[in-house]
């Protein structure tokens, strides 16, 4: 994992987060024990990835600042949500998607296939994190969608 669960949480905590809503993947799993422990950070798991969207928009509504967590595939299963949210309530939910297999370059996963074009046919601003070096720009652009109002995804190469 590019990011340990210590850092996802002082980047979390330095940028004012309040809740991670989330269905844990097999990489961003990793963080649940950082995350857990952080007495800024109320860890929110939801059954499915539609349930996440209308969670963090109640929470944001109500003065929260939430960001969600999931994978690629729990994304596509939750476009309708995401587009009822961001689209139709003009609400700014940012969220961290693990881009699973993004680092194998020999991956013939579809998931990997179809993130970066669907989020483009949503046209959702996002930034992808494949690098250690990536890492700066991640928080900038989290820090950036969070303070002017705007919802944004990170792709995190998994």
């Amino acid at each position: 994992m590019l990011i340990s669960g210590d850092e996802i949480v002082s980047i979390l905590t330095e940028l004012g987060v309040t809740h991670v809503v989330w269905i844990p993947d097999s990489s961003l799993g990793d963080w649940e024990v950082a995350l857990e422990a952080s007495p800024h950070l109320e860890l929110i798991r939801v059954c499915r990835e539609g349930e996440a969207w209308p969670l963090a928009a109640g929470l944001l509504v109500g003065g929260k600042r939430p960001l969600l967590m999931m994978q690629t595939t729990g994304l596509f299963e939750s476009g309708d949500a995401l587009r009822n949210i961001v689209f139709d309530l003009d609400l700014p939910i940012v969220t961290i998607v693990g881009a699973r297999n993004w680092l194998n370059a020999n991956s013939q996963d579809t998931a990997k296939t179809f993130a970066e074009p669907i989020l483009q046919a949503w046209k959702i601003a996002y930034q992808i994190v494949a690098t250690s070096d990536d890492k700066p720009q991640m928080t900038e652009w989290l820090r950036e969608c969070l303070t002017e109002n705007k919802p944004g995804i990170v792709l995190l190469a998994e």
